[in-house]
């Protein structure tokens, strides 16, 4: 299995055609169909539903596509990495973080990173906490900036200073609105919603002194919370989050109340254990423990 052929068929699969996308690679029709027959007949699979007017993707398809998207960013992160050690440094730096306001102090260690390497370019994924150790996990991306709890056991990691507050997101008119802090007693009742990390909602139980058996009011779980706020507004029920995420994405209509007692979450930047850096992710890491561990 060639990279030129899986570019070819991710090629296709964007453009739903196999004339459109000859054209785009500049092939020929039927030189492009006898690289796709090719490729099924190595798989022992078929890979497309041909149709009148555009192609789609079978089951097997659809698997390969992930799989080919994969295979083609490490080959293209690997590339440039060697690219890097032959001439003035450089190269792609790809890395995960999740929804934060400790994001922020990331983006300012890229931005001093940035004015020292120029020639650096950045792939950036958003995600949940297990999506971006998945793909730490399979070389996507070479680190991530994740929420704790979570399981670091198989990783290296930065732990970072800052700690965020967890807190009730809700409408400026509301009753919870008036209160300067939002205790157990308050939420007994409530119609919640929260993030859909069992170890995070593990953590909202404890804060609740919640026993055996007993449950929160929990109407919806969320993995990105962006959506989530617009049911708050609606009144829907109330949102559990950390204060700088609520900070980054808030309106006039909603309002953020801490909890008391006080529950903090922190952060590490993780990498993965007995795994060779890049030239670049290694610079950023050694940027990383001065700013950090200092």
């Amino acid at each position: 299995m060639e990279l030129r052929v899986l570019n070819y068929f991710l090629a296709v699969v964007n453009e739903e055609s196999i004339s459109k996308a000859a054209k785009s690679l500049n092939l020929t029709q039927p030189t492009l169909s006898r690289q796709l027959k090719d490729l099924e007949d190595e798989l022992g699979v078929t890979l497309f539903h041909r149709g009148k007017s555009k192609i789609s993707l079978t089951d097997a398809g659809v698997r390969l596509k992930a799989r080919a998207e994969e295979i083609i960013t490490i080959a293209d992160n690997t590339k440039k990495e060697f690219e890097t050690e032959a001439g003035l440094f450089g190269g792609l730096l790809p890395f995960g973080s999740v929804e934060s306001a400790t994001s922020k102090e990331l983006t300012d260690l890229i931005f001093e990173f940035h004015k020292k390497y120029p020639n650096v370019e950045y792939y950036i994924y958003s995600g949940i906490v297990d999506e971006i150790k998945e793909k730490i996990d399979r070389g996507i991306i070479e680190f991530g900036l994740l929420l704790e709890p979570v399981n670091v056991e198989n990783y290296n990691f930065i732990r970072l200073p800052q700690k965020e507050r967890w807190g009730v997101v809700t409408r400026t008119d509301s009753e919870l609105a008036k209160k300067e802090f939002i205790t157990p007693e308050d939420l007994s009742t409530l119609p919640l919603m929260q993030s859909n990390r069992t170890v995070l909602q593990n953590e909202i139980n404890r804060w609740l002194s919640l026993k055996d058996g007993e449950t929160t009011n929990t109407i919806a779980t969320f993995n990105l919370m962006f959506n989530v706020m617009n049911l708050v507004e609606k009144e829907l029920g109330y949102l559990l989050c950390l204060e700088g995420v609520f900070e980054s994405k808030k309106t006039e209509a909603l309002c953020f109340r801490p909890l008391a007692p006080e529950l903090t979450t922190g952060y590490v930047i993780a990498w993965k254990r007995n795994r060779m850096l890049s030239a670049v992710a290694e610079k950023f890491i050694e940027l990383a423990r001065d700013a950090f561990e200092a």
